[in-house]
């Protein structure tokens, strides 16, 4: 499968909202290994949000391509102190596919070759064990702090249980 990966264009955000929607949320995300649809409703993203990422200097989308289509995607953003990832994102009936591990890897070489951090967090529902052992085996490891959930604002989605927070996890690039 030939994979093209660059950074998303404003002309991307429709297709990358409908790809992390459907990947994180609902009957379409089962299709993976791993979803948030048991834990959560709603969406997980909006085109605002995603159209915000794609203008800001200090964040950016990189997506995957086959055949003219999107099929994953990962947020990197540029902090003061380290850098983050987020809603790493793979079409769903793809996940298994080593996809996830090739956009981590490229969304690790933009932060240490393009931005120069080398300090990496990224937060995950602590409940998604699944997910965070799945980092824990690309070398991330538990910070030992938490972050609260942010109930009550449904840009983030609708939590159908109790107690959701974010594990904060951290790797130090060499």
């Amino acid at each position: 499968m030939k994979l093209i990966f660059r950074l998303a264009k404003l002309d991307d955000s429709r297709e990358i909202n409908e790809l992390v929607n459907s990947a994180y949320r609902g009957d379409s995300s089962k299709l993976g290994w791993t979803t948030e649809a048991d834990l959560l409703s709603g969406q997980r993203s909006d085109l605002e949000e995603i159209e915000e990422i794609v203008s800001d200097k200090n964040q950016a989308i990189i997506v995957c391509i086959h055949d003219q289509k999107i099929i994953g995607t990962v947020v990197v953003e540029n902090k003061s102190d380290c850098a983050y990832i987020g809603m790493l994102t793979v079409k769903p009936d793809l996940q298994k596919s080593g996809l996830g591990k090739q956009l981590l890897a490229a969304a690790e070489d933009h932060i240490t070759n393009v931005w120069h951090q080398h300090d990496i967090e990224m937060t995950v529902i602590k409940q998604r064990t699944e997910l965070i052992n799945w980092y824990l085996r690309r070398g991330y490891s538990p910070s030992g702090e938490s972050r609260p959930f942010p109930y009550g604002d449904p840009r983030f989605g609708i939590p159908k249980v109790e107690g959701l927070e974010f594990a904060v996890l951290k790797k130090l690039q060499t």
